[in-house]
């Protein structure tokens, strides 16, 4: 879990806190691999997912290298003391029903903010999406930031990290750069319920339509 994070890329928390991190991984096993790039700002997505869990260990896992993330949340969350504990974690207000909608206003969001990581889970769903949404490469060429892709693999219990891609004009040919690594980094823990996409990269059959499971 030795990951070298430069002085450049949004941090948060401290000693404790990535201490706090890194132990809740180990007791469960779970490390991180790859490499961070020095950079400001960046477009983080994370595949697959299928479960809630997920989002417990990528929680677990940007504590305990203290990155400092942000993901777009619907403005009414924000009302009342749950708005300055959401903007603590790192959560943007967005208007769902604004003029340009989510893909304008994060890259409003990156011209704003001197520094951003955005956490987006291409996917868009836990239950064997047909396709990705296109919103983050979106993101990333309007705001001209680079992609940081994340894997997790519950068969070997890791995290891993990279290598950043710089987003052209060319969404299918980025999409088939990105798909290699997922193939080579990805198992997740309800393989059913993997997005196709991700089942291609890995060479496996996909299932038009997964039952939702508690």
């Amino acid at each position: 879990m030795s990951l070298l994070i430069g002085d450049r890329v949004p941090r948060r928390g401290n000693a404790l806190s990535r201490c706090i991190g890194r132990l809740f991984l180990a007791l469960l096993g779970w490390r991180l691999e790859g490499e961070i790039p020095n950079l400001p700002k960046m477009v983080l997505i994370g595949a697959p997912h299928t479960t809630n869990w997920d989002g417990v260990l990528s929680l677990a896992a940007l504590t305990a290298l203290g990155l400092r993330s942000g993901t777009m949340i619907k403005d009414s969350a924000f009302k009342g003391p749950l708005g300055h504990l959401l903007r603590w974690f790192g959560a943007i207000p967005i208007q769902r029903g604004a003029a340009g909608g989510v893909v304008e206003q994060s890259i409003d969001a990156f011209e704003a903010h001197s520094e951003l990581l955005l956490l987006i889970a291409p996917e868009g769903t836990r239950y064997a999406a047909a396709d990705w949404k296109r919103g983050f490469h979106r993101i990333a060429t309007g705001a001209k930031v680079p992609i940081l892709p994340a894997a997790i693999d519950y068969g070997r219990k890791c995290i891993h990290f990279g290598p950043v891609l710089l987003a052209g004009s060319d969404y299918e040919a980025d999409l088939a750069t990105l798909l290699r690594f997922y193939g080579r980094h990805s198992e997740a823990r309800h393989p059913r319920r993997t997005s196709k996409p991700v089942c291609k990269a890995l060479g496996r059959s996909w299932q038009a339509s997964v039952r939702a499971e508690p």
